[in-house]
């Protein structure tokens, strides 16, 4: 979300994603991807920095996040593994879970 100013001096906020076109004729206006045309104050080039600024930010949070969350789903995923592997075992060990290529030879001979 980017902060910008219509012309009667309004803030508002915007979603830059859903900015789909800029033109400058002489006051900018953009037009939104559902067809909204807003005026604002600031120049196309103001709006491009701060899009730019907003996304870098999201990149910036994204890059510093990234390696903790993937950790985390690193360990979640190899403890649930470890998890099946031992389950696994423990059916095998009651007999539970059957030889599976003796259920293939069987199918295939049928």
């Amino acid at each position: 979300m980017i902060s910008l100013t219509r012309l009667n001096g309004a803030p508002f906020v915007v979603n830059s994603d859903l900015i789909k076109s800029m033109e400058a004729s002489p006051d900018t206006m953009l037009t939104l991807i559902h067809g909204e045309k807003i005026v604002v104050l600031e120049s196309c080039d103001e709006v491009i920095e701060r899009m730019t600024a907003y996304r870098v930010k999201v990149l910036a949070r994204l890059a510093h996040d990234l390696p903790e969350a993937a950790a985390r789903l690193s360990a979640h995923s190899a403890g649930e593994a470890d998890m099946a592997r031992e389950a696994y075992q423990e059916f095998k060990r009651q007999g539970i879970v059957p030889d599976l290529a003796a259920v293939h030879r069987r199918r295939s001979q049928d």
